[in-house]
């Protein structure tokens, strides 16, 4: 498997594993949060966290590092096991 091949989400993705969400702020000092689920992680980062720390954030789960954008394609996948926030 190639690095680049890591950072895709895949069917295969474990949203039970242990996450650990970054969180860069422009003119701050970075955040960090652990999570016991990669899925309740990726709820935090994407109905939690304004758009613009999202976008400066990272995920970590099993070595993998997933950007903002890919936490956002984790979210959406159909494997995310949780309710999602419904959209107003």
């Amino acid at each position: 498997m190639k690095p680049s091949d890591l950072a895709v989400p895949t069917p295969t993705f474990d949203y039970e594993a242990d996450a650990e969400l970054f969180m860069a702020r422009r003119r701050r000092s970075a955040g960090y949060l652990r999570f016991d689920r990669a899925a309740d992680a990726i709820r935090f980062a994407i109905e939690d966290m304004p758009a613009q720390t999202l976008q400066l954030a990272h995920l970590e789960v099993d070595e993998a590092r997933f950007d903002g954008r890919e936490i956002r394609r984790l979210y959406d996948c159909e494997a995310f096991p949780l309710a999602r926030r419904p959209v107003s």
